[in-house]
């Protein structure tokens, strides 16, 4: 397709996973924990935004940091293939 060249380099998945997960986890639980404190009449989207780019800036490193040990614990888990 020609839209291939714009394209990262496969390594970059290693990244990519992590910062799209992180985003949209941050996102989620940002928002989910502004609307039990706060009500939907309390909700303030640019205090919320606010919010979730701090919870984002936490949570992309927690990820890059966490996955790997996570996988391993889950290998310990379960049987390796035949």
């Amino acid at each position: 397709s020609q839209f291939n060249r714009y394209k990262l380099h496969p390594r970059m998945m290693h990244i990519l996973v992590p910062l799209f997960l992180s985003c949209g986890m941050s996102c989620i639980v940002s928002f989910v924990s502004t609307l039990l404190s706060v009500g939907w009449s309390g909700f303030a989207f640019g205090e919320w935004l606010g919010a979730w780019m701090i919870s984002w800036l936490v949570a992309f490193p927690s990820v890059l940091i966490l996955l790997p040990i996570m996988r391993r614990l889950a290998l310990m888990l379960v049987r390796k293939p035949e």
